[in-house]
């Protein structure tokens, strides 16, 4: 029994992962940035989970929330640009999107 690896191979499935994983957390990361730009920070609620994992009380959630709405105030953009990096938040979130699924097409088509 002769067992062979095509390196070759291992090589572009370990460059596509690398390059898809970059892709993904930089367009998700500009994007979040632009967004909390433009003034409109993603504030999470606190949810109901198991004993397993921490959850903020309604105290920290308040102040969260406080503290967006402060930065929100402070921002130093115009109203134009604030809806230009908005735009750019939800770009950004679909080239995230898009490099995504792009992903899985490749998977469910090219296999």
């Amino acid at each position: 029994m002769n067992i062979s690896i095509d390196w070759i191979a291992f090589v572009q499935v370990f460059v596509a992962a690398l390059l898809a994983a970059v892709l993904v957390v930089g367009f998700y990361s500009v994007g979040l940035r632009l967004l909390v730009r433009a003034g409109r920070v993603p504030v999470v609620g606190p949810a109901e989970f198991t004993d397993a994992i921490t959850v903020i009380t309604e105290k920290d959630a308040k102040r969260a929330a406080k503290a967006a709405a402060k930065a929100a105030r402070k921002n130093p953009l115009t109203p134009g640009q604030r809806q230009l990096a908005a735009i750019g938040a939800y770009l950004s979130f679909g080239l995230c999107a898009i490099a995504v699924l792009a992903g899985l097409l490749l998977i469910i088509f090219n296999h």
